[in-house]
Parts: structure tokens; sequence; C-alpha cells
């Protein structure tokens, strides 16, 4: 299958993942193949197929070079602290692409670990299919995310609120670094005891480490794995959570940019690399509202769609608190910079967002006057009930730039005719040519999105009848998703009220 393990990450300190192979499964079916992203890694299509192929994706054989383990890591989940680790996932280990690029392959659902807490470790067909989907959709948009290599179906059962079909999904990651996993670290530097372990302290039960700095030894590695170019600076440290919060906040603005809610922003689920991670109950908003939430768990709306760039922050403070021993011997002094790179966060968030907004309507310079009309807009958008996607995207077609009335949710509405005669007034004074302004909108506002109904009846179909067919259209049409076609049409489409979704579940 061509497979080119290199296992980096097992070269930390003991304390930091368990070593255990997948629970073999009864009789693995391949049920999904990501043909594009399996070729981008140099994998052989065919083998990963075959008989071999689905075996191993499937969990119930190694490839060589392979060295399974389970991720240990801490988090903040709804706020409140608690250590963790997969529970229901095994890192296979880390491919080396024929690019050069190191990416971790894991399995999701494929069976229990020390850090399981008395779950089964095992997955449904749905919640496997939806990270599937939902993933692609945001690689398709142009967002830094984990992707999908394969859903296996596993011949078994798995019993939530009733018996489901199993699944295993196959994910592919640049690594699955978490603050949950600098949260551990320093909990283990504090002398923590380990997952799985107990009656040893973090210490003991890391002999081979030798008493190390578990956070020192991750922050290098973190460095060395995925900013290199800051590796051996005298502050590299204090870089590593600057150029994180950077990423964290050019992400969150780019998820926003597309109306996307990840409904679980809890510290285990923001990686160190910037990409998005965990796709259970997420969902895209189809009217705006920015109090937009769909996790039938967020009951207080802590995750809420415009609340995100807030807990982003947030959890970036959790984070700086695991650098503080790194960042000066002083401790006040150490507190004080990273309160300081904390504090910028919301500046670099506005930056971000504002630069999407002036995509997202065209513009290519910068005015005073920009923020106010892009919120103008919004405004106007929550008071309405129009649809987030398809208003930018009707305004993104040229029969908007001369008529108002071309926005199919604005037909008629004087406060918006209002907006839009201010609207081309500012793409009168910048430069450039009404077709720069266009292009520029198409490729900031995407013409399809993975609406929630069509999901569904995606997963349904799948789960219920074993019809792959939605799933596989829906697909075909986030390939490319600011390509507006024809037979895209009924993707296009908002829900209608029997359709509408307005909860999304964790599916573990």
């Amino acid at each position: 299958m061509r497979w080119n393990f290199d296992n980096s990450y097992t070269r930390l300190p003991g304390p930091f993942f368990a070593r255990v192979l997948p629970t073999p499964v009864h009789s693995p079916v391949l049920v999904l193949l990501n043909r594009a992203l399996a070729g981008d890694l140099g994998l052989d299509v065919d083998a990963l197929q075959g008989p071999d192929g689905q075996q191993m994706l499937g969990g119930n054989l190694q490839g060589p070079g392979s060295e399974p383990i389970a991720q240990a890591y801490a988090g903040h989940q709804f706020g409140h602290f608690t250590v963790l680790g997969d529970g229901r996932a095994h890192l296979l280990g880390e491919h080396l692409a024929p690019d050069g690029r190191r990416v971790d392959i894991q399995l999701k659902g494929s069976g229990p670990t020390p850090y399981s807490r008395r779950g089964d470790g095992r997955a449904a067909l749905g919640p496997m299919l939806r990270e599937y989907l939902i993933s692609e959709a945001m690689h398709g948009l142009g967002i830094p995310t984990t992707r999908s290599l394969a859903v296996v179906a596993t011949g078994e059962r798995v019993f939530r609120e009733e018996a489901l079909p199993g699944a295993v999904l196959a994910r592919v990651a640049d690594s699955h670094i978490r603050v949950g996993t600098f949260q551990y670290a320093a909990a283990l530097d504090a002398g923590m005891g380990v997952p799985g372990q107990q009656g040893s302290s973090a210490r003991d039960a890391a002999g081979e480490a030798g008493g190390a700095d578990f956070t020192r030894a991750l922050a290098d590695y973190t460095l060395r794995r995925h900013y290199p170019e800051l590796a051996e600076g005298p502050t590299r440290y204090m870089d590593l959570l600057e150029a994180v919060i950077e990423r964290q906040a050019a992400l969150i603005a780019n998820w926003m940019r597309v109306g996307f809610v990840h409904g679980v922003m809890n510290t285990d689920n923001m990686t160190l690399s910037g990409e998005t991670i965990d796709y259970g109950p997420c969902a895209f908003m189809d009217d705006y509202d920015p109090a937009t939430v769909f996790s039938s768990i967020d009951r207080q709306g802590r995750y809420a769609f415009a609340n995100q760039a807030r807990i982003g922050q947030w959890n970036l403070a959790r984070l700086a608190e695991t650098l503080l021993p790194l960042l000066h011997p002083e401790p006040e002094t150490a507190l004080a910079q990273a309160e300081e790179a904390i504090g910028r966060f919301p500046a670099r968030f506005s930056a971000h967002w504002h630069a999407t907004m002036r995509a997202k309507l065209g513009l290519g310079n910068e005015e005073a006057g920009d923020e106010a009309l892009g919120d103008a807009l919004l405004e106007w958008m929550q008071r309405t009930g129009a649809d987030y996607t398809n208003t930018f995207r009707d305004l993104s077609a040229p029969a908007a730039m001369t008529s108002p009335a071309s926005v199919n949710a604005a037909s008629g509405d004087p406060e918006f005719e209002a907006w839009h005669t201010r609207w081309r007034e500012r793409l009168g004074r910048q430069p450039g040519a009404a077709e720069d302004a266009l292009q520029r909108m198409r490729a900031a506002n995407p013409a399809v999105i993975p609406r929630n109904h069509r999901v569904e009846e995606a997963l349904a179909a799948a789960v219920e009848t074993g019809d792959l067919g939605p799933a596989r259209r829906l697909l075909d049409a986030l390939i490319d998703p600011c390509d507006e076609r024809l037979d895209d049409s009924e993707y296009r489409q908002p829900p209608a009220p029997e359709q509408r979704v307005y909860q999304t579940f964790c599916g573990t």
C-alpha cells in the first residue's frame, strides 16, 4: 500500500501515550475511500481497496513500520478541566508523503484504550460519515482541517440509545497535538498521576524520562514539527505561542466566513498546527444569527457562532498558562509576557475577520468605513432572517453590481436598497475593474455548503438503507464549492421549515 511510516511522537516521554493495538473488527468493508487524498499521500489506491487495505483501515492489520498508540491529553470541556486521551482512537503512525509532508494516520472507532473511561471504544457509521463529509467540505472551502481518508464498516453493532451499524474512520492530520496535550504535559510536570497507571506519579511512570521537563519536551517537539523556522531562537517558546495565536485567529475568521459553528471548542479540540479538528455537533448556519447554536449539549450557548473568537482567546490563555515556566525565569515577567500576547488576540482576529468581510464584499483596498459597511449588512441579515450563504453569493453575481433586486432575500426592501447604494459607491472608489471585485467575491463566498438537512438526508440513507448515493453526490458538489454549476442548484436551496435541523449531536 506504499505506507512510509516514520514515527517521531513515540520518542517523547512515555506518559504522552500508551502503546495499544486496535481491537479487530468482525468483517471490515470499505464504505468510502478518498482516492484523491490517497493519491496525494503517495498511497496505492487499488491496494487500499483490496482485502489487506480494508483489513488495515478497519484496524485488523498493521502496516510495515506502524506503531499504534493512543495519545494522552487533558482539556477544559465546557470550562471544566479533566484528564482525557484517545478513548476510541489509535494513531497508527506518521506517514511521510512523497512531497516530504509528515501526517498522522489515525483510526477513530478502533476499540478501547487505557483512556476509554469505561467506553466501548467504538463508533457508529453515521457520525463517521458525518466527519468525512464535513472535513472534506472544509478542505474544499480552503479552511485548514484534518482530512478523512476512509470509512470502513465493521460488520458489528454499537449500542448507544439503540443498536447502530459500527464503523471506523481513517483520519489524516498534520498532527494531533492539542492545547489539551500541553495542559496534560503541565500536569505531568506538577506530578499528576498518569491515567491507567494508578498508584504511580507521572515521573515514576516515565522512568525513561528521568524527571524530564515534560512541557519543554512537548514544546520543543511541536516547534520542530510545525514551526521549524522558530525552533532555535532564544525566544522560541514565546514565538511558539505567538504563532499559534496567529493561526487560530485566522482559522476562526475562516470558519465564520462560511457560517461554520464548531460546536465543541474545548481545549482538547484546538490544535497547535492550526487545523480544524473534531466534527461532532458542528453545523453551518442557514439564516444569519450570531447566537446560532446547534450542539445539543451546549445549552448555555458557550460555543455559539459569535462566541467562537472569544472562546478561542480563552483556550489560548490556557495554552499560555502551560508555557509560563518556559517564557521567563521570573514568574511575574513570564505572566506579563503571556498576558500581553493573549491580549493581542482580539486585534489579530479582528484584522482577519475584517479582511475576510472585505473579500466577501469585493473590496480590494481598505477604507475607514468598511467595518461599518459590513456590520450594517449583517445587522440587516439578522433582522430579516436572510440566508447567510445565499445572500453573499447573490451579491457575487454580475447583476448585483447594478440591481439590488438580484439579491433574492432583499427584493423590494428599501433598507437593503440604501445599503446597496453605499456598497456600490464604495466599490466605485477602489481601483480595478468590476470583474476584479466579482472574482474576489466568488472566491470568498461559496455557492454550496454542506447544509445540515442535506447532510442528515445523506446520513439517514446510508445508515438506514445502505444507500451511499446521496453522500457521494453531496461530496461531488462540495469538491469545488465556489464553482457554481447548474447541477448544484438543489444544494444551494435553504431547508423548508420541516427540513430544518435545530440540533446536532456528538455521536460518541
